[in-house]
Formats: C-alpha cells, structure tokens, sequence
C-alpha cells in the first residue's frame, strides 16, 4: 500500500527513548490487553509496558478500538505486527498521534497465523525487509522504532545469522533490539511449544551485546526472578519478563525500588486490589465485563496464604460479577480462610 505519512523535515540523530528500559513486561497475546497493563501499574510506575501485537491490518482497517490505552499506562509500547513499510510507518505515525511512547516490530512470534501474515519471526529471514520498515518509521515519527526477535528461526539458527540481522536492521536506523534468547521451530511446534522447547541460550545474546556496544540490547525468557534480572543486567540494557509477570505480578512490587531508585512505599496486595476498584467500575459503566478485567489479577496472592481461596472465588464467581464486590468478597474469603487456619494451628499447640 501507498503511505499516506508526511515525513518531517529532520530526525534527531539517536531515538533512544528517555525513559529507563532496564525492566520491562512482555507483550503477550490475549494477556497484555489495557486492563492487565492498569492492573500493573499499580504495582509498578515504571516498567516499560507492551501490548499485545497489533496487526497494520486492524488498525487500519479494522472497526474496534486497537489502540486505545489508559493515561496511567505510561511509559506505553505499541507492538506492532506487518511488513509493509507503508503501513507500518502509517501505523507509527497514528500511535505517536495517541501518545504512545514507542513502537516494536514484532520480529519473533512463529504462531502460523502470524507467518501465513509474513510477520512475526519468519520475518527474521528478510531482514531487509524489517530494516526497510524501520526507515519508513523513523522518517515518519519521533518515538523510539524498537525490534523484539528471537536468536534465529528453523535451519538459520548459527550466530553468524543473528549477527546479520542485527547488523542489517541496525543499519537501517534501529538501536533498541529485545532478543528472546530461543530459536523459533515455524515447522513442527507450536507457539507454546516454542516458548519451552528450544533451549535457552543467553550467551548469544551476550555475544551480541559485546560485538554491538553502542545498541540497547534487552534480554527475553526464561527470566523467573529478579535476581535473575539481576544477573543478566551485569552484561545487558534490559531484561524482559514474561509469563512470570503474568503469572506472579506481585513479583514486579520490587522493581521500582531495586532497578528505578524510587523509594515510594511498596503497596500491599491488598492495597492493590482496592486501587482496582474505581476503575473495575468505572470500566463497568462504559461497558466492560468484571471478568476480563479480574482474570488477570487471578496470580495477586500467589504463594501467600489463602492464595488459592483467591483464585478460586475469582474464577467461580468472576463471570456473574457486576462490580468490584467480586474482589471484595474474595478477599474475605481468604480472611476467614486465614482465621480458621491460624485457630487451627493454635488449637494444636495448646
């Protein structure tokens, strides 16, 4: 297609963004959506948050709010999925118009949805093609043009075609790559299969860290702990977590203070879920379901006690809930949950 996108007279020499990417959250399909991305920052203000891939077709073409997000979500990446460079460039340029803080080409899902779309991680054997969308974006927009990609696809698994990717798309004006440190199989896995299968091999993302100094390299997988964030930011810009983030959020309520040198108070888990309430019924009166907002706060509690109470009364009641009661009430079963315990436990020592 023709871009419709009006390239500005000039481009500041470097689009690294202001803000700090030395942690950030994964975006992740039918997980990351804008009530997630709420949720979390009310557990952290300053991780890079993502949604989830947006196709160049949806929103142009498409009919449903794709991009729009909540004020609070800052800083905010728009990950986007195509190859076209016009559209791609039309889409950067409409993201930048609302106010996202970056845009990320999705260079890494092997879904064979994705791929019959020639995007996502078979675009790794056209790098030509991902540093051609860079160009058109960059001339279109001021924000950050980022790439997240694996360490290589299929058969093109050796160092030496990373290498040339990173090298060709760097030079078509990218400095911000996110490496998942898997191989993507497009024959013979699945997308889930593809996130556990291949083995993990951080040391190629080290390796390429070394030999491109002056590129922002943030590291993705396996990451469960932020230790190991820790570990890894010995040697790289960033670490990107995935499903721990989603699984466990609370696990980001230490971030800020140990990666962003905030020393605000941490909030509670329960102070996190009554943050939520205002917006789960605000949500409610333009439309929403409690339920799409309240599955992702399913892992709040977990490996507390009565975390299982909360996610069970979550998941039975969620579909038929009309505010943000349900959470009110999940939280009181676990208190009764904690109170027969604890009289349990001093009947025993008595």
């Amino acid at each position: 297609m023709q871009s419709v996108v009006q390239a500005p007279a000039s481009r500041p020499a470097s689009l690294l963004s202001s803000f700090n990417r030395r942690i950030s959250i994964a975006p992740m399909l039918d997980w990351t959506d804008r009530h997630y991305r709420y949720f979390m920052r009310r557990i952290t203000r300053h991780a890079l948050l993502y949604t989830e891939m947006v196709t160049t077709g949806a929103i142009i073409y498409g009919k449903g709010d794709y991009l729009g997000f909540h004020p609070e979500e800052h800083p905010l990446a728009l990950q986007l999925g195509g190859s076209d460079p016009g559209a791609m460039a039309e889409c950067a340029l409409r993201a930048e118009a609302l106010g996202y803080d970056e845009v990320n080409i999705n260079v890494g899902c092997p879904s064979d949805r994705v791929k019959n779309g020639r995007f996502g991680a078979c675009l790794m054997a056209e790098p030509a093609t991902v540093a051609d969308c860079v160009r058109a974006m960059r001339s279109a927009v001021n924000i950050p043009i980022t790439v997240k990609c694996r360490i290589g696809i299929d058969d093109m698994d050796e160092y030496k075609h990373l290498d040339e990717f990173i090298q060709q798309v760097a030079d078509g004006g990218c400095d911000t790559f996110i490496i998942h440190a898997r191989k993507a199989w497009l024959q013979g896995l699945s997308p889930k299969e593809n996130r556990e299968i291949p083995p993990l091999m951080y040391d190629r993302v080290y390796l390429l860290k070394q030999q491109f100094p002056h590129l922002h390299v943030s590291i993705n997988g396996g990451v469960k702990t932020l230790e190991e964030a820790a570990l890894h930011l010995q040697q790289q810009d960033g670490v990107m977590i995935g499903r721990e983030a989603y699984a466990n959020p609370y696990l980001l309520a230490r971030v800020d203070k140990l990666f962003f040198n905030d020393s605000r108070q941490v909030p509670s888990r329960e102070e996190v879920v009554l943050q939520m309430l205002p917006y789960i019924n605000e949500q409610v009166q333009q439309g929403a379901r409690v339920w799409h907002i309240a599955r992702h706060m399913l892992g709040l509690f977990q490996s507390q006690p009565g975390g299982r109470i909360w996610r069970r009364y979550l998941s039975q009641n969620g579909t038929r809930a009309s505010d943000g009661s349900l959470l009110l009430d999940a939280l009181e079963e676990m208190r009764k949950v904690r109170e027969r315990d604890n009289s349990v436990e001093l009947g025993e020592n008595n």
